[in-house]
């Protein structure tokens, strides 16, 4: 039977305190309280579509400013994300997906090869979007990449509504988070990388 691709990951600093667990081969449920509501959407909206079971808690020093608890909770779910991958073995590894949204498109392709990166345009026309301030976004996908120790690239093709704009990003990160991790029989429990490690 597979082991379980599951991580229960706590950070704890004196800025914020924040909670993950995930699970790879979950149905999309979520449990998202970050005290940030559009950052609580788009954290369902992640799961949703990647298919992972997702439970986020957060608690942070939201009386100074955001960035600490969103920095936190990217750090945090990259670091669950890599423990539930463990050895990367048998997965696809590589994932990409262009995701719509009226009249916004989000493309978003990622290798979870091991090496960290993150390339990321993603313009906002606004500062904040639903009390969200819109330069965390790109600062918490970076997070969450480098952490999770995997390339990124995000690239927003066409867009005029800035919650529309972010969620076609979270929604193709999702998509493409779900080709990425998906199992792959065909490589038994290879890793799939000509150096046999990642």
């Amino acid at each position: 039977m597979p082991q379980p691709r599951t991580a229960h990951v706590r950070r704890e600093t004196r800025e914020s305190r924040v909670e993950v667990i995930l699970n790879l081969d979950g149905s999309g449920r979520a449990d998202i309280a970050s005290g940030i509501g559009f950052l609580d959407h788009m954290l369902d909206s992640l799961a949703r579509h990647a298919r992972f079971d997702l439970a986020v808690k957060a608690e942070g020093d939201l009386h100074v400013d955001q960035h600490h608890t969103t920095e936190d909770i990217g750090i945090t779910l990259g670091q669950a994300l890599n423990e539930a991958l463990a050895e990367r073995r048998a997965i696809r590894r590589f994932g990409d997906a262009t995701v719509p949204l009226d009249e916004a498109l989000s493309q978003v392709a990622i290798d979870l090869g091991g090496r960290p990166w993150a390339s990321i345009d993603l313009p906002f026309r606004g500062s904040s979007i639903g009390g969200l301030s819109t330069e965390m976004i790109p600062h918490l996908l970076q997070s969450f990449a480098l952490d999770g120790r995997f390339a990124l690239h995000v690239r927003l093709l066409a867009g005029d509504n800035d919650h529309h704009r972010a969620e076609a990003t979270f929604k193709a990160l999702a998509r493409a988070l779900d080709d990425a991790t998906r199992p792959d029989p065909r490589l038994g429990n290879e890793v799939p990388s000509t150096k046999g490690v990642i």
